[in-house]
């Protein structure tokens, strides 16, 4: 799947989700270590705990951040289903 990031430094975030798993995160743009960081922490990792471990952190003054927009991503892709 491919999502639209809002109010954050990355524009896009791809994925895929396999029996259940976060696997393939990529994002376009963002602070690079952040991002890749973040992608190499969920691949495997259930969705549902992934979105819970994400949703709602901030970055700095923003009231989003590149996690909380992957958090955001995956409930989107569930809510397709």
């Amino acid at each position: 799947m491919n999502y639209t990031t809002h109010g954050v430094c990355s524009r896009a975030i791809s994925f895929e989700v396999k029996d259940n798993k976060v696997t393939n995160v990529h994002f376009v743009g963002g602070c690079s270590g952040n991002t890749q960081g973040v992608a190499a922490l969920v691949e495997g990792m259930d969705i549902d705990e992934a979105i819970k471990r994400m949703k709602g952190i901030k970055c700095g003054p923003r009231p989003t951040s590149c996690p909380d927009q992957l958090a955001t991503a995956l409930e989107q892709y569930k809510a397709q289903q």
